[in-house]
């Protein structure tokens, strides 16, 4: 068994500055104590003999090579834009003017 209680879970409301009334800790106490029970039931079973995991499935590298290929020129890149200053694009200010 947990060993949340009413009292436990008032002083940590109280330290993380949150107002509980007296049914959201009653409610909050039996909620806690399921999940230390559930987590004490995990590491029952979680032996040195089991290796931990993080994923079900190992993961491998997804970078590929960084090789320089055919890009834009300035004049492509800009072709389409609504608005540029021949070597930037323009862009309405989207933010106040206190910016």
């Amino acid at each position: 068994m947990s060993e949340i209680t009413t009292d436990v879970v008032a002083h940590l409301a109280n330290l993380a500055r949150i107002g509980l009334t007296p049914d959201e800790i009653e409610k909050l106490t039996g909620e806690l104590a399921v999940i230390i029970d559930s987590i004490a039931k995990v590491s029952e079973v979680a032996t040195p003999d089991v290796p931990a995991t993080s994923h079900p499935i190992p993961l491998s590298n997804v970078y590929r090579p960084d090789v320089v290929g055919d890009t834009l020129s300035l004049e492509e890149a800009l072709s389409g834009a609504p608005e540029h200053d021949g070597s930037r694009f323009k862009v309405s200010a989207i933010l106040g003017e206190e910016q």
